[in-house]
């Protein structure tokens, strides 16, 4: 099979698909891997280590959509990038479909297999492909939170750890999972005041057995969530339901309770965002005012540091993406976990919570790909 990898083009996008340690893999497995030229530059690759590794290298990436027979990228295609997409073609990428009917009617149009890296899953039930990412968007999240609580940038004017004699930050982490437990550990390391809502008994257990007393737990309810949005300086939204629209959590009337200066940092805004004032926002410009609490709502927040992320993201996805370059769309048929990140196929939309989103039939994917 020959795999494409276009150089990515959503702002301040630095990633990249396959690494040359990745394309050492596919080329061992007798694949040809075509990687548009300077796709690596955001991670201090050249087109030259790419060549060293095996691959050859396209001039442009309508060359890599024309010539591949699966396209390995990070982020989810733009407009431009869907329309040279296929039939027959799979794509093999983030996508977070729920909240974008464009890009969804763009993939249903083009006729492409489209395998979403989030919904993938392991035996167990958890997102292997996801987490990765998780985890540096949840450490992401107090770094972007700390600078933004600083008063040139129109925060409170607050120490994240505090000083002696000086009260650290409040820091709300809503949701216990690994978001949220990257997010805790930072905001844990630098001295603030942690505490993470979650509804799950079990997790909750978890976490107060992994901080031993360093941040505290509290069963998520209306009343639990008002009080600590209150009291909170910083609150980060870490809330996720694979495949779907994030469910919005924190409402402008929360907004009126809170401190003037604090920070809400939204890092399920790839799936829509889980504050009702949320809106994507890029690293150029990432945050904004409402009602006098700042909005970091970066929607690629990892990228901000591609070298770390590309590789952490490629650790995750060689596997999966060798079966379905080895197997095609019998790797799907085979493979349960993988056809779990089936999203779209031949113009149906193949998970349900995408499905159930986008107001659009539902086709099991198993019963799309005959």
């Amino acid at each position: 099979m020959r795999v494409g990898v276009p150089k990515e083009i959503k702002n301040s996008e630095y990633r990249v698909g396959l690494v040359p340690g990745s394309v050492r893999e596919y080329v061992a497995n007798g694949h040809e891997v075509l990687i548009e030229t300077s796709a690596g530059v955001g991670i201090k690759v050249s087109d030259a280590d790419y060549e060293a590794a095996g691959a050859k290298i396209a001039p442009d990436a309508k060359t890599v959509f024309a010539n591949s027979d699966m396209i390995v990228k990070v982020k989810e295609p733009q407009p431009n990038e869907w329309a040279q997409l296929r039939e027959g073609q799979i794509l093999y990428t983030y996508l977070h479909l729920a909240p974008d009917a464009k890009q969804a009617r763009g993939l249903m149009e083009s006729g492409v297999t489209a395998v979403a890296y989030e919904t993938v899953t392991d035996p167990r039930g958890g997102l292997p492909l996801l987490a990765p990412m998780s985890e540096v968007a949840g450490r992401l999240s107090i770094q972007a939170a700390a600078y933004a609580l600083t008063a040139h940038q129109g925060g409170r004017g607050l120490l994240m750890g505090g000083v002696p004699g000086v009260l650290p930050a409040k820091v709300l982490v809503i949701g216990g999972g690994v978001v949220g437990t990257h997010a805790a550990r930072m905001a844990v390391g630098l001295g603030a005041d942690v505490t993470i809502l979650d509804r799950s008994l079990r997790r909750m257990a978890e976490l107060d057995e992994l901080f031993q007393g360093r941040a505290k737990t509290r069963y998520s309810t209306f009343e639990a969530l008002d009080e600590e949005i209150e009291s909170a300086d910083v609150v980060v939204g870490a809330v996720l339901i694979p495949g779907a629209s994030a469910p919005k959590l924190v409402t402008r009337e929360m907004l009126k309770g809170m401190k003037e200066g604090a920070v809400l940092v939204d890092v399920a805004i790839d799936q829509g965002g889980c504050f009702e004032t949320s809106k994507a926002t890029t690293h150029e410009d990432p945050t904004y005012v409402v009602d006098d609490v700042l909005h970091y709502c970066v929607a690629n927040m990892p990228g901000a540091v591609p070298l770390t992320s590309s590789h952490a993201l490629n650790n995750a996805t060689l596997g999966f993406g060798l079966m379905l370059a080895n197997k095609g769309l019998d790797a799907l048929r085979e493979n349960e976990s993988l056809r779990n990140g089936l999203n779209i196929h031949n113009g149906q939309v193949t998970y349900k919570a995408v499905a159930e989103a986008l107001g659009v039939d539902f086709v099991p994917a198993i019963e799309a790909l005959g």
